[in-house]
């Protein structure tokens, strides 16, 4: 048998009120007979009690006998079944687990740390107990190698000006690294019949070795966007300013004169600081 069977063994209050009617009356009619014999009707009872099956919510009891596999009991309350029956209690219970952090190489080489939150629960119990040595370990183990096999399948950030530009990235593309990462463990928990629930990326930074460097990277970045913007936007007020002065005819500019002006406005507007006025109290030459 390579499939969980659920099975529904007897029912455990029924037994629990004939084990303790044999209890006692072997123990009374011992006493009132004085024959020891019924000591034995006793010691029955005592072995029958071996047979109860208490199974809480969202619990199960995998039952084996002599090493065969018998079935599970997923239905909650209390059961009784064979004493010589070995029961192994197997949680349904929704668990969370929080990786440790890795360091690991993205897809351009860069050393990163990650770590991961995993939401997972047994769906199969005789996968679970028999398929691998400990469910619990394996799906510690094998998350790990899940998070290093999609660290370096992603870069963590695009990098456009070095021509490494990718649709997904660690960083940015949450969801997409999300639904590969489930994907990736839901196969690879399959064998221990496991259920995926979530898995998300817990932690993610570069590793302290080029966190500074990558970070005045970052800031350089963000330097040089920003003066493309500022320039752009000073190029247009210029050519407005100077569509303006034309069109309402207030004052007329030779080449000479459009090109100092041109210079002085763009020094005002992509300086770093305030420009400092200077009235002209001479000619437009002074």
């Amino acid at each position: 048998m390579k499939a969980e069977k659920i099975i529904k063994p007897a029912n455990g209050y029924v037994m629990f009120f004939i084990v303790l009617i044999l209890f006692i009356g072997g123990i009374a009619l011992a006493i009132n007979t004085e024959n020891p014999i019924f000591i034995l009707i006793t010691i029955i009872a005592f072995i029958l009690s071996l047979g109860f099956i208490l199974v809480n919510p969202n619990s199960s009891k995998v039952l084996l006998f002599f090493g065969k596999y018998v079935g599970t009991v997923k239905q909650n309350g209390l059961f009784w079944a064979n004493p010589l029956y070995k029961k192994k209690t197997i949680s349904l219970r929704a668990s969370n687990f929080d990786s440790e952090r890795l360091k690991v190489n993205d897809k351009l080489g860069n050393p990163v740390m990650i770590s991961t939150i995993l939401v997972w629960r047994v769906t199969e119990t005789y996968k679970a107990a028999f398929d691998v040595d400990n469910y619990e370990n394996f799906v510690r183990v094998q998350t790990d190698a899940a998070v290093r096999k999609l660290a370096s399948m992603y870069p963590y950030d695009n990098f456009a000006d070095e021509g490494h530009e990718e649709d997904i990235t660690l960083r940015s593309s949450v969801n997409e690294v999300s639904e590969a990462l489930e994907k990736e463990l839901e196969e690879r928990l399959a064998i221990a019949g496991i259920e995926v629930l979530e898995a998300r990326i817990g932690y993610l930074a570069y590793a302290q070795e080029i966190a500074s460097a990558m970070l005045k990277r970052q800031q350089a970045t963000a330097i040089v966007a920003a003066r493309h913007k500022i320039v752009q936007g000073a190029v247009d007020m210029v050519d407005m300013a100077l569509e303006e002065l034309s069109k309402k005819e207030i004052i007329e500019l030779d080449e000479e004169r459009k090109a100092a002006m041109v210079s002085n406005l763009l020094v005002i507007l992509c300086g770093d600081k305030e420009a400092s006025p200077v009235v002209n109290a001479g000619t437009l030459n002074h």
